[in-house]
């Protein structure tokens, strides 16, 4: 299948006029598609506190005047991602990426971040989410927009709700759960 599919480019490459079109269509019947939906849930834990931190502040807020955002925050993470909300629950893949308070007026996050699995034969594959994560809503939903090995060209989304946060630390255990169409 693979091997037809690289024949049937080289054949469409060779073939094509020279023109200085900067893209041409291809005819889908020329693909087969083999797409597959997967669910995959998770726990994602971003951890500010103690002497190990996942996430760590690279640009503080300056807004002051207003109490209810955190407008121009940065944190960079790279936080684990574990099949239970505990922290000693398997360990599936890691997170990583940023998260940026682009709201004047509520805590709401531009998340950008790679899922980067080390479980099982989506070991070394990618999927890549980037989002608007109104925090404090108790389901909130962000694309995937693409990823890498078995994740080439997918598509889906994230739904996530929070699971544990505390007000003190910063930390948090948040659920997620995927919905990606790939090959």
């Amino acid at each position: 299948m693979f091997a037809q599919f690289i024949i049937t480019l080289l054949i469409l490459f060779v073939t094509a006029e020279n023109t200085n079109d900067f893209v041409r269509p291809l005819d889908p019947k020329l693909f087969s598609s083999n797409e597959k939906l997967s669910h995959f849930r998770f726990y994602w834990h971003d951890t500010l506190s103690g002497h190990n931190p996942s996430s760590i502040t690279v640009i503080p807020s300056s807004f002051k005047w207003n109490s209810t955002s955190v407008f121009g925050l940065v944190n960079i993470f790279e936080n684990p991602l574990t099949l239970g909300p505990q922290s000693n629950s398997k360990l599936v893949g890691k997170a990583q990426g940023f998260y940026a308070s682009a709201s004047q007026t509520e805590v709401d996050m531009l998340v950008v971040m790679n899922f980067a699995f080390t479980e099982g034969k989506y070991n070394g594959s990618t999927i890549t989410l980037l989002g608007r994560d109104p925090i404090f809503d108790k389901v909130r939903e962000m694309p995937v927009i693409g990823g890498t090995g078995l994740f080439r060209f997918a598509r889906g989304y994230a739904q996530l709700s929070t699971h544990w946060f505390s007000p003190l630390t910063k930390d948090a255990i948040v659920q997620y759960n995927l919905y990606v169409m790939h090959y």
